[in-house]
């Protein structure tokens, strides 16, 4: 959205987990490397239960569903804790190229208890908004399709 602005006429960043807006965002950047350690040295397994249990998720919550490719789950996992998760934490918007566009900043219903909802109040409160409730939790899309796009869409409409 902010390179190009032309593009984008509507933003919704549902529970962006934005954790250098959190005021112990040191704490955060080290449990995510962490993770990332962990992955490297002990599996995905391993660090996918210290993200769970650091996201705020409860012991046994699994997180999505597995495919019918278990491959290709391991190269997602591998993607994700290998190259996607520290710089998706660490990034920090540019909150004047935002400010006064639309920007949703969506957050699930069930999410309450994830680091994520602290995210996403952050980014509204640095944007100046309110966090717009989407049905389900982080994954909300997922387990409630139906109403999760008619937000989706009345959020998008002129």
């Amino acid at each position: 959205m902010t390179r190009h602005p032309h593009r984008v006429r509507t933003l919704i960043a549902h529970e962006p987990p934005l954790l250098e807006l959190l005021p112990d965002s040191a704490e955060q950047r080290g449990a995510t490397q962490d993770i990332v350690d962990t992955y490297r040295s002990q599996g995905l397994g391993a660090a996918f239960a210290k993200f769970m249990a650091n996201a705020g998720f409860e012991p046994g919550d699994e997180g999505p569903p597995p495919s019918a490719n278990p491959e290709q789950d391991a190269a997602d996992g591998a993607r994700f804790l290998g190259h996607e998760l520290l710089g998706t934490t660490t990034y920090v918007p540019d909150a004047s190229a935002l400010t006064g566009r639309s920007v949703v900043v969506g957050l699930g219903a069930d999410s309450a208890k994830l680091l994520t909802a602290d995210t996403s109040r952050a980014l509204a409160e640095l944007l100046g908004t309110e966090t717009v409730e989407f049905p389900g939790g982080h994954g909300g899309w997922m387990s409630h399709p139906q109403k999760f796009a008619a937000v989706v869409r009345r959020e998008l409409a002129p």
